[in-house]
């Protein structure tokens, strides 16, 4: 069984070879990782360039955005399975993919999720949240919770049945698709209990006021493209708990 990884990179000279080093570290052997390159002016297609020993495909060329982006890579996988692993994230260990490719033995397995942990930027082994999708359930759509994108592996035919990425969203586009396809779509998903990906925090911490209005308002346009009922009430009560998950990380 074949997984096609996809790595969306713009300048990211910074984090990229730690991701494509931890997808050179995988002891799983079948492996498609595709880098899409939204035309950097930084020395990203040098690392790419630097490890074409790991990078099955690439283009470096200009995009109209990340969800473009991913969409490209998802046309040009051949691989049963299809992974997103974001260019400043990292596998969690060597047995990832393995055990991800483990689960898809089940013909009867669409997809599956797992967790994701946040780390701090200079210290790849101080964990400061855990992000679990145990007890997550596609209910929780309605209050404003996906399960992590990062960890979310998908037979690839799915793709051509339910649609990609939708590029006019500025930032909850993975959201939607998710809704769309855990939960309108109707695919056979399995919780798998490992850690998949190690996420910096840089991102979350640089997201602003604004930005978190925009993801709102994207949620809740996600929900109703989706015929889920939700409202600002719903979605904003998240706020109240978030704080629980740093202090019992």
């Amino acid at each position: 069984m074949k997984i096609s990884l996809i790595t969306v990179t713009y300048n990211s000279a910074k984090t990229l070879q730690d991701t494509i080093s931890s997808v050179a570290q995988q002891e799983y052997p079948d492996i498609e990782y595709i880098v899409v390159d939204g035309n950097s002016k930084d020395n990203t297609v040098d690392i790419i360039k630097e490890n074409e020993s790991t990078v099955s495909n690439w283009v470096s060329e200009r995009d109209k955005g990340m969800y473009d982006a991913m969409n490209k890579g998802i046309k040009m996988a051949t691989g049963d399975v299809v992974g997103i692993l974001n260019s400043d994230d990292f596998f969690f260990d060597t047995k990832v993919l393995a055990e991800i490719a483990n689960a898809f033995h089940s013909p009867s397995t669409d997809a599956v999720i797992g967790d994701i942990v946040f780390v701090d930027d200079e210290d790849e082994n101080k964990i400061i949240r855990r992000y679990s999708a145990k007890k997550w359930k596609p209910s929780k759509f309605a209050w404003g919770y996906m399960p992590p994108h990062p960890s979310f592996f998908v037979r690839k035919e799915f793709f051509d049945k339910l649609g990609a990425y939708k590029t006019d969203y500025k930032i909850a586009a993975d959201y939607e698709l998710l809704i769309r396809f855990l939960l309108k779509g109707g695919i056979n998903w399995k919780y798998l209990p490992i850690v998949t990906t190690k996420m910096r925090m840089g991102g979350l911490s640089t997201q602003g006021f604004q930005s978190l209005v925009t993801l709102n308002k994207e949620i809740a346009r996600g929900c109703k493209e989706n015929q889920v009922y939700t409202n600002p009430a719903m979605i904003y009560s998240k706020y109240l708990f978030k704080p629980f998950e740093f202090i019992f990380k």
